[in-house]
């Protein structure tokens, strides 16, 4: 399935038009080959040949203000997603000034991907699907596993405080109406700093200068991230692919943050513990040959900090237990960066 991109004239100024286009050869952004990327097409009438008008979508699930149509071209059906800074907030909290859903099909990477992994969406957790979740993120992980990136993508400093308090702040004043930047993030900072006021302050502290959180990070193994593995993007195809849908924050970054991420947002899905889920990953990931024993404790704990500087608002606006179980991953975390 091709996602197509549409930058028009507003705000943010400009009107310039990024549709990725269809039929080009596939590229490695690895090799040492000069292919150029892929053309990006100017228009959805140049890429498509013609008008399309589509069914408009709405659902729990997509919470970033992006438009989503279901279109019909030639019989086949597709889903359309536009996307543009005045639209979505999550663009805006991201830096994603240059469309990275765009870069990472022009550049080659989703050429890279396991087969396993394709563009569809279903959002079960039963255990079997559960445990394939995971073996397929570490199938991607693993194959590109020291990996430098390209430009474009989403930059790993970024990626630590997308979601700070800072962004209720500039959505308010951006004069945005989503529910989750201008409500729900103000309001969960607020209370973490009532309901668990230790972590409140690490995490503030690292949000001011996440340099020393950074570096450790950067001391461990990179990989390409996906970067929002959370169940409304992820699918099971019935041959026994995994889906794994919207492209907005790929990067490189170490392959846990993609885990912590996916234990944080799943929570409430997940049939086995967070604990259990980590030690799944991590033999997979040593099954694909990649051996863990000098860096995996320093890389979790980092992450699992590093995902509480963006959620901690999400914490603190639910049950007691869930909450002292990531407050306390911030003091390991704390203790990690200062020992």
């Amino acid at each position: 399935m091709t996602v197509t991109t549409r930058r028009r004239a507003g705000a943010y100024g400009g009107t310039e038009v990024a549709v990725p286009g269809g039929g080009a050869p596939p590229i490695s952004a690895w090799s040492d080959a000069t292919d150029p990327p892929r053309r990006v097409a100017g228009s959805l009438t140049e890429l498509l040949g013609r008008e399309v008008s589509g069914e408009v979508l709405t659902g729990d699930d997509g919470k970033t203000g992006a438009r989503l149509e279901r279109v019909t071209v030639d019989g086949h059906r597709y889903m359309l997603k536009y996307l543009h800074l005045d639209d979505d907030w999550a663009m805006r909290a991201t830096g994603d000034l240059a469309i990275r859903a765009v870069a990472v099909w022009r550049d080659g990477w989703l050429d890279r991907l396991p087969p396993d992994l394709v563009p569809e969406g279903d959002d079960e957790l039963p255990r079997e699907q559960h445990g394939a979740f995971i073996d397929h993120m570490t199938e991607l992980h693993a194959t590109f596993w020291g990996t430098a990136g390209t430009p474009g993508l989403c930059p790993l400093a970024t990626r630590l405080i997308l979601f700070g308090p800072q962004l209720g702040e500039t959505e308010c004043a951006y004069g945005g109406t989503d529910l989750v930047p201008t409500q729900l993030v103000p309001e969960g900072w607020s209370r973490l700093t009532e309901r668990a006021p230790e972590a409140a302050a690490i995490i503030t502290g690292l949000l001011a200068d996440p340099t020393r959180l950074l570096t450790g990070l950067t001391e461990t193994p990179q990989t390409f991230v996906h970067g929002d593995w959370k169940a409304g993007n992820l699918g099971s195809h019935p041959d026994g692919r995994t889906i794994l849908l919207d492209w907005a924050i790929p990067g490189i970054a170490p392959g846990c943050f993609d885990l912590a991420w996916y234990t944080c947002l799943n929570r409430t899905r997940l049939p086995e513990s967070k604990e259990d889920t980590f030690a799944r990953y991590r033999v997979a990931l040593e099954a694909r040959g990649i051996d863990t024993a000098d860096w995996w404790e320093q890389q979790l704990t980092l992450c699992l900090l590093a995902i509480m500087l963006n959620f901690g608002w999400e914490k603190a606006l639910g049950d007691a237990d869930e909450l002292a179980w990531w407050e306390d991953r911030v003091l390991a975390g704390a203790r990690w960066l200062t020992s």
